[in-house]
């Protein structure tokens, strides 16, 4: 009876880092929709939920401690149990990311900048497409989607560059404009970022596999032990 309570709590654990994991997708691209559209009133939405995704993801580390604290988890168990932990903060941090841009879009205002929004779209959309399969891979204790995964980062650091190199040049073009064209940089510097958290939670995913943590830069499926 103990291991289908722990199973079931842990299956609703998981679930709820689904959910999480939704919400900080759609916070991502609904933030960078109001900078295309420069649509404050949404903008002011998406700064403002993010309160709800600290408060889910508070709930979700307050059910992972009640669960380590009653149920006493072994091995594998509590691996994937600290994993949900590490997991849980990654997306609240991400959510972090998303409030930023839609901050960026509210300092922003109907100011004309010119944004390389070709490459900022883009990026987001790669960047919530890891974090859609790098979840799924880790419910799933897939350890070898999550070596893959990360190998995408490469595309968005392109367009990161590509888009750093057209804001410097913005910027060079138009002196007047540095202090809301430099805003840019923080655009696209939280959207690396959002990448690179989803690198540790594909970690996260070979960990639990293999009882160990392994950097992803040049990793491949020969290095894992499972």
């Amino acid at each position: 009876m103990a291991r289908e309570t722990l199973n079931k709590q842990l299956g609703q654990v998981q679930d709820e880092i689904l959910i999480l994991g939704s919400m900080v997708e759609q916070a991502t691209l609904s933030a960078i929709n109001t900078l295309k559209t420069r649509d404050i009133k949404v903008a002011k939405t998406v700064f403002e939920q993010d309160q709800i995704i600290n408060e889910k993801r508070y709930a979700i580390e307050n059910a992972i401690l009640i669960l380590i604290a009653t149920q006493q988890p072994m091995a594998r168990d509590l691996r994937a149990l600290t994993a949900l932990l590490e997991v849980n903060t990654e997306l609240e941090r991400m959510g972090d990311y998303a409030k930023g841009i839609a901050k960026v879009t509210i300092k922003m205002g109907d100011t004309d900048i010119n944004l390389p929004m070709a490459e900022i779209e883009k990026m987001a959309e790669l960047a919530v497409s890891m974090l859609h399969r790098g979840l799924g891979a880790f419910i799933d204790e897939n350890a070898n989607l999550a070596i893959a995964i990360p190998k995408e980062d490469d595309q968005i650091d392109d367009l990161f560059n590509t888009a750093y190199r057209k804001i410097l040049n913005e910027m060079i073009a138009n002196p007047s404009s540095i202090d809301n064209v430099n805003l840019g940089m923080w655009v696209i510097h939280n959207l690396e970022r959002l990448a690179d958290r989803v690198s540790n939670i594909c970690e996260r995913t070979v960990f639990i596999a293999t009882g160990e943590l392994f950097e992803m830069d040049g990793m491949d499926e020969d290095d894992l032990n499972i």
